[in-house]
C-alpha cells in the first residue's frame, strides 16, 4: 500500500451537514447528500458537472435504484425520489409517532434490501432503531435503543454486517443471514477510545478491511478484519462525516465533511469544512455499491 497519498478538494460545496458518498458504477457519478440542506448532489469523478435535487425534509441517506430513481431515508419516513421530476413518493414512516427522532445513515446489503437506521436528533436518548426496507417495501425492525444510527456496509462476502451507535463509540460486527436480512451475534469490533472522535460513515474496501470516518476528530481510520487499527488518515478538516471508494478503478475515495455543527457542544472548523474531499493513492480498491431492488 502507497503512503504517498494525495487529499485535494473534489467539490467545494459548504455543505451544513454532508453525508452519505455513493459512488454508482453503471452511471460512474459520485452522489452526496446535505443532511440540513435537504438536498442531493451528483457529479463526476472529477468533480464537475455538479447537479442538485431538493428533499422536503431532512435527508439522512440515499440508495438508487435498479429500475431507477433512488430510495431515500428522510425525516418524515423512507420515500422514493424521481429524478426526472424531482418529485418524492412517500413509502412508510416507521416513527411517525416520534417527532425527536429523524432516519440517517443506509445502504443496500448485498441481496438489495435497504438498511438504515434512525437518530435522536439532541443526540442524547436512545430512541432510535434500525431497519430493513425489503424490495416488497414492507419495513422490519433490525435493533433498537440507538442514539445515532451510522457506518452500515458488509464483508465482501456478505456474510459479516458493520454499524455503529456513533456514541456507543465502538463499531460492532454481526452475523449476517443474507437470506432472510437478519444481523444476530452482536459483538465489538472496533473501540474508538484510543482515537479520539466517533465512529461515523464507513464502508469496506475489497481486502475486507473496514475504513471509518472519527468525526470531530479529523481521522479516517483502516481497520483490519480483526479490528486492529491499520492505518490513520488525518484529513483538511475535523468534521468529517462518511466515506466511499469511487472513481473507474474504485481506487479513489470520496469523503464528505460539515460546515456547521448539528448541536452547539460540538467544534467549529476550518474554512474547508463542508467540502468534499477526494484521497488518492490509498493503493487499494473498494467493492460496488449495489441498488435497492424495489
Amino acid at each position: 500500500m502507497s503512503n504517498d497519498i494525495d487529499i485535494r478538494v473534489h467539490v467545494a460545496c459548504k455543505n451544513i451537514l454532508g453525508e452519505g458518498p455513493l459512488w454508482d458504477v453503471e452511471e460512474q457519478r459520485l452522489y452526496w447528500i446535505d443532511s440540513f440542506g435537504n438536498q442531493i448532489f451528483r457529479c463526476t469523478e472529477t468533480g464537475t458537472e455538479v447537479e442538485s435535487w431538493d428533499v422536503p425534509a431532512n435527508i439522512g441517506s440515499m440508495a438508487l435504484r435498479r429500475q431507477g430513481g433512488a430510495v431515500v431515508s428522510l425525516q418524515t419516513g423512507f420515500h422514493f425520489l424521481d429524478f426526472k421530476t424531482g418529485e418524492t413518493a412517500a413509502i412508510h414512516d416507521p416513527e411517525a409517532n416520534l417527532p425527536g427522532t429523524r432516519l440517517n445513515d443506509g445502504k443496500v446489503d448485498r441481496q438489495g434490501r435497504f438498511i438504515a437506521g434512525s437518530m435522536d436528533m439532541k443526540e442524547e436518548g436512545p430512541n432510535g432503531a434500525l431497519y430493513r426496507l425489503d424490495a416488497d417495501l414492507s419495513v422490519h425492525v433490525l435493533e433498537k435503543g440507538i442514539i445515532c444510527s451510522n457506518g452500515p456496509c458488509w464483508s465482501p462476502d456478505g456474510a459479516t454486517f458493520y454499524f455503529t451507535d456513533t456514541w456507543s463509540e465502538e463499531i460492532s460486527a454481526y452475523d449476517y443471514d443474507q437470506a432472510t436480512g437478519t444481523p444476530s451475534n452482536k459483538r465489538c469490533f472496533a473501540s474508538f477510545k484510543e482515537i479520539g472522535g466517533a465512529p461515523d460513515g464507513a464502508t469496506v474496501d475489497e481486502e475486507g478491511y473496514v475504513w471509518s470516518a472519527a468525526v470531530y476528530s479529523g481521522q479516517i481510520v483502516r481497520f483490519s478484519p480483526d479490528g486492529s487499527i491499520d492505518r490513520v488518515i488525518k484529513t483538511p478538516v475535523l468534521k468529517v462525516t462518511s466515506v466511499m471508494f469511487g472513481g473507474p478503478d474504485l481506487d479513489v475515495m470520496f469523503v464528505t465533511s460539515m460546515a456547521r455543527p448539528p448541536l452547539p457542544r460540538f467544534p467549529e472548523d476550518g474554512p474547508m469544512a463542508g467540502h468534499v474531499f477526494a484521497i488518492y493513492g490509498l493503493g487499494v480498491r473498494g467493492i460496488p455499491e449495489g441498488r435497492f431492488q424495489g
